[in-house]
């Protein structure tokens, strides 16, 4: 039974497994373009909750995070000076930077300070200070907003928040940008590319689609924009994320007995209709509100509370309880339900509509670049209409499963508690995934390695009590169980004792300290400071090799670990010997510093730039952020190349 179901599967699987492959398989390349500006990835806003307080709010975007020791107010005003604790923060996320080998406090959630004013009528003007880094690689440079408050009567009569260096000359070119932001945050979430800390580097093939679809969502044409987002949530449909809705419409339609194609089609279209009117809703809402629905869905309470939830409905799967409405209750809703127009269809509809519901936060990073979109729009019409579309596209592999009627779905047996139990790991990977950008690495890691001993054991126990199966069943249990019993347990211990990788849960107890990754000893290669443009660009004219130029600063988390895990590895420092390697160190944030930066076009370290001899720059081969060595080798390769 279960060999005629892989039969009939595979042709339908090997197509959806290959792609999701390509896509996880592919480093998310993204330049600097996919960064925020400073001034919307820290957005500062102030306001006088009660007489003589200045209330200073602070909202990091999805992905990126302030540092509490960097942030601070200072100024003066009718009563004299700021003291330097004048700004009062709440406590901050501790974490463990094992680059500055000490804990730091940051901010991934807005979060609000107060200054106290002396009494006095008047003007102040206060400099409010912070810095922050994107979870991707880039750091930001120091920030300097001054915020104006003027006193009459005792009372704050006016607030205004100056705008920011990098919001002045934006205001021609926002749409554009904002477009792009959205939909890489859109196609980058519908790819797995929002978890972890990718490699990145710009690839004109790589960001030449995404730019032509930012073209198509900046000129807000209805029907556009709905091909634009079907195509996005069709490329969700290839995620964990939708899968947990395969069984649930699989039940309904084995529920039904013998049902044709015609049937189970328009079974799974009442399913998929279900799920996108409540996506129809949210965009709808986000066109309403504005771009605030994005960070509800990315609140670490939200995302908590639906993880819980899924786990839930995880353990109903393993048999250990029955999720089921009251025997009264269920008889009378399906005796209304039997009375309106479409009988069991509208049932169908409201469970695919609850479904969306509970894997709505599953796709929290993707949904949330598709709100901040439709947020900038303020257009219900389009709104809905965008995530209706991608909801249709989510949908797809819902259809293909109503179409199949009874041919993908072999008749009830011992298959279907398996497949159950298998469905009910993903839910609880799925929680767990939900929850890991919030917790500590090497918790999160645990977590993982418990889920992967688990599954190891309990499939082995099926492979003791599998009963007469094929032999090479028996063997294909058998392998899995013992490779995830043991992942498992290298991730448990990896965890425990600070580990952070997935897939290395040992590799930070293999490497000696002062070594490479590899476990050579390392090598570091030397770079020229240069302080000017001037200075630089003598250094590029009169080069007769390739140069790199590297973007550095002592504060910059992902620079430290350029240097002690990308430069250093043996393979890399030999191939830097061939370039003239600049380093510009902009750690003082000075204005020569600030130029340099804006002269090409970075938000902050580090941004590593290649030039060809003679000084032309190698635009396609960008770096920002941090990248492993082997795939920065691939990029030297380039350069060398020509």
């Amino acid at each position: 039974m279960i060999a005629a179901l892989c039969r009939r599967l595979m042709p339908w699987l090997l197509p959806w497994l290959a792609l999701t492959l390509w896509l996880a398989a592919g480093p998310a390349r993204a330049g600097n373009d996919d960064f925020l500006p400073e001034h919307q990835a820290f957005r500062l806003s102030a306001d006088a909750p009660e007489p003589g307080v200045l209330r200073l709010s602070w909202t990091p975007a999805k992905g990126y995070y302030l540092y509490r020791a960097r942030m601070s107010a200072a100024g003066e005003g009718p009563g004299g000076a700021l003291p330097a604790d004048a700004l009062r923060l709440p406590a901050g996320h501790r974490k463990f930077d094992p680059n500055f080998n000490e804990e730091v406090e940051i901010f991934t959630a807005p979060v609000q300070g107060t200054v106290a004013l002396a009494a006095g009528d008047g003007r102040w003007r206060v400099q409010v200070n912070h810095q922050g880094c994107a979870d991707a690689g880039l750091c930001y440079p120091p920030t300097v907003r001054q915020v104006d408050v003027t006193v009459a009567g005792g009372a704050i009569t006016q607030v205004v928040v100056q705008a920011a260096e990098d919001e002045a000359g934006a205001s021609g070119s926002g749409s554009g940008s904002s477009a792009a932001t959205g939909v890489r945050g859109l196609l980058a979430g519908a790819t797995g590319g929002d978890r972890g800390a990718p490699d990145t580097a710009t690839a004109p093939q790589a960001t030449a689609g995404t730019d032509e679809v930012a073209r198509v969502l900046q000129a807000g044409h209805l029907l556009p924009v709905m091909g634009v987002f079907w195509l996005a949530g069709l490329l969700l449909s290839f995620t964990p994320c939708v899968l947990p809705m395969v069984p649930i419409l699989s039940s309904i339609i084995v529920g039904q007995g013998a049902v044709s194609r015609g049937r189970g089609f328009a079974l799974a279209l009442a399913y998929t209709l279900g799920m996108a009117a409540v996506y129809t809703a949210f965009g709808m809402l986000a066109g309403w509100m504005g771009e605030g629905l994005a960070g509800y869905l990315q609140n670490p309470w939200v995302l908590g509370a639906f993880a819980l939830l899924l786990a839930g409905l995880a353990l109903s799967m393993f048999g250990l309880y029955e999720l089921q409405l009251p025997a009264a209750f269920q008889g009378r809703l399906s005796e209304v339900s039997n009375r309106l127009p479409g009988g069991q269809f509208a049932g169908v509809f409201a469970m695919g509509g609850l479904s969306a519901l509970i894997v709505g936060p599953c796709v929290a990073a993707p949904l949330a670049g598709a709100l901040v979109y439709i947020g900038q729009t303020r257009d219900l019409v389009l709104g809905g209409a965008a995530l209706f579309a991608m909801a249709l596209g989510m949908g797809v592999p819902l259809l293909l499963v109503g179409l199949s009627a009874g041919s993908l779905l072999p008749h009830t047996g011992g298959w279907m508690t398996r497949v159950k139990y298998a469905f009910g790991v993903l839910l609880l990977a799925v929680a767990w995934w939900l929850l890991s950008p919030v917790l500590p690495g090497p918790a999160a890691l645990v977590g993982w390695g418990l889920l992967a001993l688990g599954s190891g054991l309990a499939l082995w126990r099926t492979h003791v009590h599998g009963g007469a199966a094929a032999p090479f069943w028996h063997t294909l249990t058998q392998t899995a169980a013992v490779a995830l019993a043991l992942l498992g347990g290298a991730q448990v211990l990896g965890g425990l004792s600070g580990g952070r990788e997935l897939l290395q849960p040992l590799s930070h107890l293999a490497r000696p300290a002062g070594a490479a990754p590899g476990g050579v000893a390392a090598v570091h290669p030397a770079f020229r400071r240069v302080a000017s443009r001037a200075e630089l660009d003598a250094a590029l004219a009169a080069s007769t090799q390739p140069v790199m130029l590297d973007f550095y600063a002592d504060w910059c988390v992902s620079c430290i670990e350029m240097e002690k895990f990308t430069f250093s590895e043996p393979a890399v420092a030999a191939r830097l010997q061939r370039f003239t390697l600049l380093q510009v160190d902009v750690t003082a944030n000075s204005p020569e510093d600030r130029a340099l930066l804006k002269r090409f076009g970075l938000f902050g370290p580090p941004g590593i730039l290649f030039f060809a001899p003679g000084g032309a720059e190698r635009q396609d081969l960008r770096v920002i952020g941090f990248q492993k060595a082997p795939v920065f080798g691939a990029v030297l390769d380039q350069a060398l190349a020509r």
